[in-house]
């Protein structure tokens, strides 16, 4: 969990190539990494970043203990020197991030890392999982959350979750990406995100009867009664039983069921049927909630093609593991080193050209019109400036023919400085601001990009002078080989 030492969470051949830079009088030496992903997972129009707080508590915490370079000298590859560098070691980087809940594209950097090259690569491997696993799921929530057309939504899936890790920070996950609470009670003591719960079938069969255990839950917690119908019966048992308890129970104390759940079956049919059975016996603010294996996919035919009539989800396995697509592709790339004060762009180019990355140190920006509509993202140089009263050429950059001329637009630079020289200068907001702020940021997106099926594709592009320079470095690579 959260005091888990975590400085050899890193892949093995970090720590090869940071001894070769040691040995090689390169550990001063500064380079330039990239954050960024290649594809949104489900095919869908945007993802949304999350993971940035446990990349600061992991760097906040990073050193090297003496039995862990014991560990380390047992493997005899690595110098003495370099364990002993590694024995004082002080982050002292550049992070420049995006904010959490920020919802992201493909190809531009989510987070740039600006340092010493043996520090570059140490952190890589912890960046990498922390925000590729909330990523996935905050981007996961996000879709079932917009499914449910303004329905709560409650994250029920620790029990299926990959590890006790994965359930509580894919639970903090799911809350940024618009989940109102988890059944797992850990994430709400480390996170603050809401645990909400009533009972197990167990619960319901370790009574005589199904009328008993609602009695005994009712007088148990009078207000807050929510029942699970679905053990033996919805129609015939659970819901009559329900009826029964407000009736014989909660009534004469003047309280009421808040709602009931079912947990199988057919939740179209036996919703609507629930809904006709409380209506009648006078229970019409008595919720009905839903779950079994759902996800955004079942819960949008749920609503819109079978009129179910469900107030609130309960979404377990399928968001919590993201079964989906259970991989968020983010990848770390070297794009410059800097020598003498100068920066001198690399790049990696690959006859798969979605893995050719972008050379040099760089800035984002979105663009938004008048509506405050993101327009598109321009992938720029760190240092170059765009002024909001000029007009704007944006041009795809596989095919700068097609171009537009934009005016009267505002700009955001979404990169902002995290750690500078090794110091953290960003103040993290609570979880809750975090999630209000992925919440506004999603209304800035058209509804074209947030749709589940065949969204509209968000432009990524890049301003002249990155264009530029990539183009060159491409075409003095391609003569080189020729060469």
């Amino acid at each position: 969990m959260e005091n888990k030492r975590l400085s050899l969470l890193t892949d093995f051949y970090e720590l090869t190539m940071a001894n070769a830079y040691f040995q090689d009088g390169r550990e001063k030496e500064i380079a330039i990494f990239d954050f960024f992903f290649r594809k949104i997972p489900d095919n869908g129009g945007y993802a949304v970043f999350a993971g940035l707080e446990q990349v600061i508590n992991y760097i906040q915490t990073l050193n090297f203990t003496d039995e862990e370079l014991k560990f380390l000298a047992s493997k005899k590859i690595f110098s003495s020197q370099f364990l002993k560098y590694l024995k004082t070691f002080k982050f002292d980087c550049d992070i420049y991030s995006m904010k959490e809940g920020t919802p992201i594209f493909p190809n531009e950097p989510i987070m740039i890392v600006k340092g010493p090259i043996i520090q570059c690569q140490l952190i890589e491997t912890m960046l990498l999982l922390s925000v590729n696993h909330q990523s996935l799921i905050a981007t996961k929530a996000t879709r079932i959350v917009r499914s449910a057309l303004g329905r709560n939504i409650i994250e029920f899936g620790a029990r299926r979750a990959h590890s006790y890790d994965a359930a509580t920070l894919g639970a903090r996950a799911a809350y940024i990406g618009g989940v109102v609470g988890t059944s797992n009670t850990l994430a709400d003591y480390l996170h603050q995100v809401p645990a909400l719960g009533t009972m197990a079938h167990s619960y319901i069969q370790s009574f005589d009867n199904e009328y008993d255990a609602f009695k005994s839950y009712a007088l148990n917690y009078p207000d807050s009664v929510t029942l699970l119908v679905d053990t033996y019966d919805t129609l015939k048992s659970g819901v009559p039983n329900t009826i029964k308890v407000y009736n014989e129970v909660l009534k004469p104390l003047g309280k009421k069921v808040v709602g009931i759940r079912i947990d199988s079956g057919d939740l179209a049919y036996l919703s609507i049927k629930a809904r006709q059975m409380l209506d009648e016996a006078g229970m019409q603010d008595t919720k009905i909630s839903a779950s079994n294996s759902l996800d955004e996919y079942i819960i949008k035919d749920l609503l819109q093609n079978q009129n179910a009539k469900i107030d609130y989800f309960g979404v377990g396995e399928r968001l919590i593991t993201a079964r989906s697509e259970s991989v968020f592709g983010g990848v770390y790339k070297l794009s410059a080193l800097v020598q003498n004060n100068k920066i001198i762009p690399k790049i990696k180019i690959s006859e798969n050209v979605s893995k050719t990355t972008l050379p040099g140190f760089k800035q984002v920006y979105r663009f938004y019109d008048e509506q405050n509509k993101a327009i598109a993202d321009v992938i720029t140089l760190h240092d170059e400036v765009i002024d909001p009263t000029k007009p704007y050429r944006l041009f795809d950059p596989i095919h700068p023919w097609k171009e537009k001329i934009v005016t009267n637009y505002k700009i955001e630079k979404l990169l902002q400085p995290i750690y500078i020289k090794g110091q953290l200068v960003y103040k993290l907001p609570q979880l809750k601001t975090i999630k209000q702020y992925a919440q506004k940021q999603l209304t800035t997106l058209w509804e074209e990009v947030l749709r589940l099926e065949y969204p509209h594709q968000y432009y990524v592009d890049l301003s002249q002078d990155l264009w530029d320079l990539s183009n060159q470095m491409i075409q003095a690579s391609r003569q080189n080989e020729k060469g």
